[in-house]
């Protein structure tokens, strides 16, 4: 990187941690601390927007649709439904009981052993996502500096410490709007880039049939298949459930909109986040479409990995390895003079030399995979400790050899504001929760100042940012990034969803049902993930269909041991807002 790059990186991340601490500046009250004061819906939207958009949307996301296509955003297609729920049923009842938590509400309809454990198993799986939040940035600068990912990770975490302990909920909210406007600013020159760098004769429109070609347009499969991840099936049934649960009952989500002024701000804050979403994520999808045609005319590394290269070369299958890149080499020769072929063929619209480029590159690019598919192999004889899967180093690898001078800087201030924004929520709603419903809650009945929860949010926040760079040490990658987080999110996301979903709904189910049956479901669906990931010769459910099941075994459990208890009823009477 030039001195104009790491001038406009460091600048922009300073500025963003410096205002963060400025605004906040002053003594805060527990309850601006923790909820942040009447946030009007515009920063409520994009306080939501961004605490979803890590850095692994922005890292991740392009090199899922560089290897997949387009068919992952149907991923998102449940969350305009999940979001109308949530601002029908939840916000009220949330604004109404005036809670901190999404959890204390579960004590009011239940008992205290519940909203407990619905808060265990919120800070177990949301403190393993700060960590691969944090570790996804580290990627970036690793690809950069040559830096080992500890030291990364560690400098990566006291930077999003610094603001989140000063300010608390504020702080958040207040250097998101921010982080948004680099992050879009940064997504859209980035577009303009890869299409302006394309060849003269390739439009936008030809672009997109070169990459349709490749069957990286498909975006809607209705196929239904259990052995599928992404269809509009798993979409509006999965990820359903999982963004309801996300957006409904995650701590991390639910106190952005807590901040809100009124039901009204609320609501609007949370429905301009769903729908603003669906195409912004389509547009992030397309930006990765986009390189992958850019490199139809461009050299390519055998593995986008860094690291992976550099161990292979320095093994003893360097001598093979290097073999490999020269055959690499002549495909991707070939493959770009019939690219080019095939642009001016699609200029010309001649048919039939359509069809007979669209299969040489067919086979060009088999041919491709195969040699990369054999580099992985060799990479992992050479070194098992390094990840093969170079998904999310697609879009850096573009980045770091393609943009111009201070570009680079600003997409990589866009990736890394990204990173702040979401695991600064994240370690916020982490703190909170520890702060509201574990520490306050089972402290002794001993008065204590406003102060004292104050400072013990802080304590609980660095706590939480130490606990995230432990685990953003040990994280490794999964298919790609953000699969491994909706992974990790789908074990524990069904099993809250159930407890609140009975909470809302099931007016007779009472606390002792609902803590049995969840237990049971979330050991039930641990297993099913466990089983499915990690032991070869079986296959149970994808992770997105583990939200609905979850959700499922905790209602049907909790309703039929609550129908053999005669001797408890629950009674919990809702009233409009």
């Amino acid at each position: 990187m030039e001195i104009v790059d790491w001038f406009i990186l460091v600048s922009t991340l300073a500025f963003i941690v410096l205002y963060g601490v400025y605004k906040t500046r002053g003594r805060q009250t527990s309850e601006e601390y923790i909820k942040g004061g009447d946030a009007r819906w515009w920063t409520v939207g994009l306080s939501v927007m961004a605490t979803q958009a890590s850095a692994i949307t922005f890292l991740s996301t392009p090199g899922q649709a560089y290897t997949d296509g387009m068919e992952f955003v149907q991923f998102y297609f449940g969350l305009p439904i999940a979001v109308i729920i949530i601002c029908v049923t939840f916000i009220p009842i949330y604004h109404r009981l005036k809670v901190y938590t999404a959890y204390e509400f579960l004590e009011k309809r239940f008992d205290l052993k519940t909203r407990s454990l619905a808060s265990i198993l919120f800070l177990i799986q949301r403190g393993l996502a700060a960590g691969i939040t944090i570790y996804a940035p580290a990627i970036i600068l690793s690809a950069v500096l040559d830096w080992e990912l500890k030291y990364l990770n560690i400098i990566i975490g006291i930077l999003v410490i610094i603001y989140t302990v000063s300010g608390g909920t504020k702080a958040v909210n207040v250097t998101q709007k921010q982080q948004m406007v680099v992050i879009m600013a940064g997504m859209v020159t980035a577009f303009v880039l890869i299409v302006t760098q394309l060849p003269d004769n390739v439009t936008f429109d030809n672009a997109l049939t070169m990459a349709g070609s490749a069957e990286k347009m498909q975006i809607l499969d209705f196929d239904f298949s259990l052995d599928d991840r992404y269809n509009v099936w798993s979409a509006l049934f999965g990820a359903t459930f999982l963004m309801l649960s996300y957006f409904g009952t995650d701590q991390s989500q639910v106190q952005r909109y807590l901040s809100g002024k009124s039901v009204k701000q609320m609501r609007i804050g949370l429905l301009f986040n769903g729908l603003l979403k669906v195409p912004m994520q389509f547009f992030i999808l397309l930006v990765g479409v986009m390189v992958f045609v850019f490199y139809q005319f461009n050299s390519t590394p055998l593995n986008f990995n860094p690291a992976a290269e550099k161990a292979v070369k320095e093994s003893a299958f360097a001598g093979e390895y290097s073999r490999l890149e020269s055959s690499h080499e002549e495909i991707l020769n070939e493959k770009q003079q019939v690219q080019k072929k095939y642009a001016n063929a699609l200029s010309t619209s001649a048919s039939q030399d359509i069809i007979n480029y669209e299969l040489a590159l067919i086979y060009l690019r088999a041919q491709e995979e195969e040699n990369r598919e054999t580099a992985r192999t060799l990479i992992e004889k050479a070194d098992q400790s390094i990840e093969t899967n170079d998904k999310d180093f697609v879009f850096i690898h573009f980045i770091l050899n393609h943009l111009p001078k201070g570009l680079i800087g600003l997409l990589l201030a866009v990736i890394l504001s990204a990173a702040m924004s979401s695991t600064a929520s994240e370690l916020n709603a982490l703190s909170s929760t520890t702060s509201v419903d574990i520490y306050k809650r089972f402290s002794s009945t001993v008065d204590k100042d406003d102060d004292h929860y104050v400072n013990m949010s802080k304590w609980f926040t660095l706590m939480w940012g130490i606990i995230a760079i432990f685990f953003a040490s040990f994280v490794s990658l999964f298919d790609n990034l953000i699969q491994l987080v909706n992974f990790i999110g789908s074990i524990f996301y069904g099993t809250i969803l159930g407890i609140f979903l009975v909470a809302f709904y099931f007016k007779k189910v009472n606390g002792k049902a609902v803590f049995i049956a969840a237990c049971i479901s979330q050991i039930i669906v641990a297993t099913c993930a466990i089983l499915h990931e990690f032991v070869p010769g079986i296959e149970i459910l994808p992770f997105l269909w583990l939200n609905p099941l979850g959700a499922f075994l905790t209602i049907g459990i909790a309703v039929l041991i609550s129908s053999t208890d005669k001797g408890v009823k629950t009674t919990f009477q809702f009233q409009d807002s």
